[in-house]
């Protein structure tokens, strides 16, 4: 029986160690001279940067009899297309995976064992954990309906590549499991919320509050997502005919490209945004150094994400707003305002209007009665 695996090396490829800040692949006996005759061969710090590496020296020639052999390769050469903020969320549901099924067949699979899977991850389970620092104890909660649901997305798609592969003729659950369906978000922020958020005073000419409601002003109008906005550039995307914009998200899929056209309540929001950047920068959104808000090599935003809480903060203790709103609550109040779901689709950037209307349109239904008896 093999040695359990240290909690920070779960959920990595198989023969992989994370060690000292970086990635390592203890290259099997043998393989040495594959390898630039090492047996721990160094991939690289970044997870990202550790999988394009370990591609290129195994040129994806994996052998896939186990599930814990598909998660490798979905882990390889599927995972690196995802947005990087995604990588260790996706990383942490195949680490769960590979704990029930990593053993099995690929051809073992079938759909009763999803179902057995999703009831069991569907109860939450409370842990006392004790922190290694401050040895206070404090309680961990793992598990719940919408973690096991993401986390057999993952398997399926995982699937669906086996079979893309050729590992298999068909997918052993596609379209054979019915999993309960989850209660999309449903707040909609009102008109007069808005205008208390933007009329919060800022306590300086340039700075975090009026970089925000600029930047609250350009969501509304165009329904725009973070990590396209926050990665706007003067040169790159601001034109002569409007916004341009390929969707960070799609970019490896649909590539979807949009074109916002000027409007003068459009051109004014960019402006305000320039005006009130802390330094010239080639960014739109800037911090005080000139660099954007976004990390490229992890996805974080931490710096905005910050700014953001302490907006929210002023506005529920300074204005009449009593519920706190999302980014993604004003992607969704664009969608909603849009006269058309043609028009909130194309807002959005979004190739099926299914999406669109489940989760963004969060308007009620009008509906006229039908005429009355005489």
């Amino acid at each position: 029986m093999g040695r359990k695996r240290n909690a920070e090396n779960r959920g990595l490829p198989s023969r992989w160690r994370l060690n000292h800040g970086a990635y390592y692949y203890q290259v099997p006996p043998g393989l040495e001279t594959l390898w630039d005759g090492k047996k721990m061969f160094r991939l690289g710090t970044a997870l990202s940067e550790a999988y394009k590496v370990w591609a290129a020296r195994l040129e994806h020639n994996i052998e896939v009899r186990s599930i814990d052999n598909l998660l490798d390769r979905y882990l390889l050469e599927v995972v690196p297309t995802k947005a990087v903020s995604t990588h260790e969320q996706q990383r942490i549901w195949v680490r769960q995976l590979r704990g029930v099924f990593g053993k099995l067949p690929i051809t073992g699979m079938k759909p009763r064992l999803v179902y057995r899977y999703v009831d069991a991850r569907s109860k939450k389970k409370t842990t006392v954990v004790k922190d290694e620092i401050t040895g206070m104890e404090k309680r961990k909660v793992t598990g719940g309906r919408v973690a096991a649901h993401r986390e057999i997305e993952v398997l399926s798609h995982a699937f669906t590549k086996a079979v893309e592969w050729g590992y298999l003729d068909r997918h052993p659950f596609k379209g054979e499991v019915r999993l309960r369906g989850e209660l999309s978000r449903d707040r909609y922020i009102e008109d007069w919320e808005i205008i208390e958020a933007l009329s919060l005073p800022s306590q300086r000419k340039k700075g975090s509050v009026l970089a925000i409601q600029a930047y609250m002003r350009i969501k509304l109008m165009t329904g725009m997502a973070r990590s396209d906005l926050l990665r706007l550039r003067l040169n790159e995307h601001i034109k002569d005919d409007g916004i341009h914009i390929q969707r960070h998200k799609t970019e490896n899929s649909s590539g979807k490209r949009t074109i916002y056209e000027w409007t003068p309540e459009l051109k004014a929001a960019v402006e305000q945004a320039k005006f009130v950047r802390p330094v010239l920068s080639p960014m739109l959104f800037c911090n005080k150094y000139g660099r954007g808000y976004i990390d490229e090599e992890t996805g974080n935003t931490d710096g905005w994400d910050s700014m953001w809480q302490r907006f929210m903060e002023r506005v529920l203790t300074e204005t009449k707003v009593i519920q706190r709103f999302t980014e993604h609550d004003m992607r969704a109040k664009c969608a909603s305002d849009a006269i058309t779901l043609e028009h909130a689709r194309a807002l959005l950037s979004h190739a099926d209007a299914r999406t669109t209307n489940k989760i963004y349109r969060r308007k009620p239904e009008r509906v006229g009665p039908l005429k009355g008896v005489a």
